[in-house]
Order: C-alpha cells, then sequence, then structure tokens
C-alpha cells in the first residue's frame, strides 16, 4: 500500500511517450518529469458529464474544476487499465468499460501524455472525499459555458476543446 500520494510510482516517458521507467509521484512533480495520465469523460445514463471541483488538499492545482476523472498511470499499468482503475475509485460507481478516445501531449507546467477515454456511469455516485470537493452531472452545453467562469485544471482545457471538436465534426 502506497503510505502517500507523493509515494506513488507512476509512468516516465519521454516526448514520443515511449517509457523511461518508474518514478515516486513526488519526484515526477518537484522534477517536471513527463509521464502519464488516464482522463476520463464520464457521463451518466441521461447523457449528463459529470463534472467536480478537486479538493484544496490535492497534490497540485487542488481547488479547481475538472471535466474528467483520472490520474497518472501507475508503472507497469496501461493507459487503458488505468482510466478503468481511476474512474472506479474516484466516482465509486458501477462504469462501463471506457472506450478510448485519443492520445494527448500536454507541454504545460507538469508535462503528460494522457490516454483520454469516456465511459457510462450507472447507478449514483459516491466520489472519494479526498478527491472530490463538489460534483455535479450537468448538460454539455451548461459544462461549456460554466467553464468560462471555472478555474479548470490548466492539462484539461484543451482535450477536452479536442474532444468537443472531434464530437462536433
Amino acid at each position: 500500500m502506497v503510505s502517500s500520494p507523493v509515494d506513488e510510482v507512476v509512468t516516465v516517458v519521454d516526448d514520443a511517450d515511449h517509457v523511461i521507467g518508474p518514478e515516486s509521484r513526488g519526484e515526477v512533480y518537484r522534477r517536471r518529469l513527463r509521464h502519464r495520465v488516464a482522463l476520463v469523460l464520464c457521463w451518466d445514463q441521461r447523457g449528463r458529464l459529470f463534472v467536480h471541483q478537486r479538493t484544496a488538499t490535492k497534490l497540485v492545482w487542488p481547488a479547481h474544476h475538472d471535466v474528467f476523472v483520472g490520474g497518472v498511470v501507475a508503472f507497469g499499468e496501461d493507459y487503458a487499465q488505468a482510466a478503468e482503475r481511476e474512474a472506479g475509485e474516484e466516482l465509486g460507481a458501477q462504469v462501463a468499460t471506457p472506450t478510448f478516445l485519443f492520445h494527448h501531449r500536454f507541454d504545460g507546467e507538469y508535462p503528460e501524455w494522457q490516454g483520454v477515454f469516456e465511459t457510462v456511469v450507472s447507478g449514483p455516485v459516491r466520489p472519494q472525499v479526498e478527491e472530490v470537493g463538489w460534483h455535479a452531472f450537468l448538460p454539455l452545453d451548461e459544462v461549456v459555458d460554466r467553464m468560462a467562469g471555472w478555474t479548470v485544471v490548466p492539462d484539461r482545457i484543451d482535450p477536452f476543446r479536442r474532444y468537443l471538436a472531434e464530437r462536433s465534426g
């Protein structure tokens, strides 16, 4: 069992998404190492998107709003395994096996390669209190409108825009 999030061993990759090796999450953030992240758009049975505000105790981007659930890919995991694990853990609910959408390279403060997925949630959600301070399922157009006033996790903006563009195209 990992004693704290900074001790979690994650997958470090190069600029082309080739695995370099394992490193602790704390070291990845401290040294700004490129690493893998799984992001999942979670829809309810009525076609509404799960959105949330991260808790103020999160290691990076505390109290920011998010349209994805997800997190770092543990060393030895692939993107799909991480997406399924993260969606189930963060939502505390039954989710359909996430469907892969695309890979996205993020070159911001904490560089990442992202595997972007979507899934459908069945039944009520019980989000992890350590991860989620507020949550709701909202219609997509309302999410887009609200994002203009939210402080959104920076690495989520471009993949969400790409999702919207590919969805409408």
